[in-house]
């Protein structure tokens, strides 16, 4: 496969990614989670990962029998040599919205957990000592509402 076909490829997974990240930020910005969708989110988004794992490796692989070396400007001078240059931009463009929305969405997830763990606590807080001990029975100097007074 030719090199211009492994960038467009790659471009084109990049893409898929990038719609599939704002997608789930979209839904961790809603009230309510769709926790279902966003675990389908998440097997596309593993999917779409071991896809460009493999094309990068095809890409590497064509670069080195090219006799191009694999660091950044062996990449860019076999792309410009390729005719391609302009596919190699885009994807590094491409690249970097990618990880920065992970990135953007990883700090989502992160708030939520906190806010979460928060509110449990509220409510741990809230509901005082548990009823029953840790052996199930239930506690003794429990302080009682006196249904008398």
């Amino acid at each position: 496969m030719s090199l211009q076909a492994l960038l467009e490829q790659q471009q084109h997974r990049l893409e898929s990614l990038l719609s599939l990240l704002q997608r789930e930020q979209s839904l961790l910005g809603e009230g309510a989670i769709d926790g279902d969708q966003l675990g389908e989110l998440a097997k596309a988004k593993q999917k779409l990962f071991v896809e460009l794992e493999k094309a990068e490796s095809s890409r590497r692989s064509v670069q080195t029998r090219l006799g191009y070396d694999l660091d950044t400007q062996g990449s860019q001078k076999a792309a410009a040599d390729a005719g391609c240059a302009s596919h190699w931009q885009r994807m590094l463009e491409l690249t970097e919205q990618v990880a920065h929305l992970n990135s953007l969405n990883g700090e989502l997830i992160a708030h939520r957990l906190q806010h979460n763990q928060h509110m449990l606590n509220l409510l741990r807080d809230a509901a005082g000592s548990s009823l029953y001990g840790p052996d199930g029975q239930a506690q003794k100097n429990r302080r009682r509402v006196n249904s008398r007074a």
